[in-house]
């Protein structure tokens, strides 16, 4: 072969390598995640994500590779998210809240999906059994919309002399009829009134709040809903200027600055989540994997917070709690 010849295959080889090497890279298999919130305040809930894929032996960027889309709090920005991770194309795709789910199973009927939810799956559609769920959907449950009547007792036992008690709700949200129906039948059982406040956008929260002080309300319960999730810094600083003790449904509530919250492990279902994904990339079926259902609660409380509002923290209710932020 002539030098020139050679040296011509040299450089043809040479440019190839590096084609060669980008599609190994790309080969790893993508998970998608989209989420209602924003990355800061998600910090924890990302590295819970990595977790659970790490223990199904999944780790983000050696074999396998994570794309976080988050909502921000727009929900109707969901479908064009679950579009874009589709297209991309993901291996497994991971959505939280049930608006999020639902984007996902009308995005795909063909990528496996797993869900992390507040609300029953089989009640609002996502699958046919917590069992055997149909279809390529596969999930958590975590009861976040059914605990409103744990909270008010914990809201009432912190502040018994309070006759009324605010509970902010958003309508859109697809458990609220039963989170108002067990608010009220657990306020008559306490001999307490409660205030239904309502919000669909963060502007309603102004008027809310001065409903709240305009009615006298003694205490405000923030009712789960993602929407609610993904405003929790501003609802924390309302509830804070307005010197109102409130009970919220997320531990990231009280780390940012809440009060007192009442409810499952975020990050742990999340983790629960991811696990699942795992075992998807390992072959297994969401048909075959039944809804797990969160089973850790936590009470938080944030003696900061009571602190500024000068309130003292009953020494019964302190010794119920699993965490105590000083």
């Amino acid at each position: 072969m002539r030098r020139r010849e050679f040296m011509a295959l040299l450089g043809g080889a040479a440019a190839a390598w590096p084609l060669a090497a980008s599609a190994q890279q790309t080969a790893i298999p993508v998970v998608g995640f989209m989420s209602s919130g924003s990355p800061g305040p998600l910090r924890r809930q990302m590295a819970a994500v990595r977790e659970g894929l790490r223990e199904a032996g999944y780790v983000d960027g050696q074999n396998v590779a994570i794309e976080f889309r988050f909502a921000e709090g727009q929900f109707d920005r969901f479908p064009s998210l679950a579009a874009d991770l589709v297209r991309r194309p993901v291996a497994v795709l991971m959505a939280t809240s049930n608006v999020g789910a639902l984007a996902a199973k009308q995005a795909t009927t063909t990528i496996p999906i797993v869900f992390s939810v507040g609300d029953d799956p089989v009640t609002t559609g996502l699958v046919d059994s917590l069992h055997r769920p149909s279809g390529n959907m596969t999930g958590i449950y975590q009861f976040a919309a059914g605990l409103e009547a744990k909270r008010l007792g914990l809201l009432h036992d912190l502040v018994p002399k309070a006759t009324t008690i605010a509970a902010l709700v958003h309508p859109n949200y697809s458990g609220a009829e039963m989170q108002v129906r067990d608010l009220q039948q657990t306020a008559r059982h306490l001999g307490v009134q409660v205030l239904i406040l309502t919000a669909n956008t963060e502007a309603d929260f102004r008027t809310a709040f001065g409903t709240l002080a305009q009615q006298g309300a003694g205490a405000l319960l923030v009712c789960a809903t993602p929407f609610f999730n993904s405003q929790r810094q501003q609802l924390v600083l309302l509830a804070a200027r307005h010197g109102t003790p409130a009970i919220y449904e997320w531990r990231e509530f009280a780390e940012a600055g809440g009060l007192m919250s009442y409810g499952t492990s975020l990050s742990e279902a999340y983790r629960q989540a991811a696990a699942y994904a795992g075992r998807i990339l390992k072959g297994s079926k969401p048909a075959d994997l039944p809804i797990l259902q969160s089973t850790k609660f936590e009470f938080v409380i944030n003696l900061n917070a009571a602190k500024a509002l000068g309130l003292e923290i009953p020494p019964t209710l302190l010794a119920r709690a699993d965490e105590v932020i000083e």
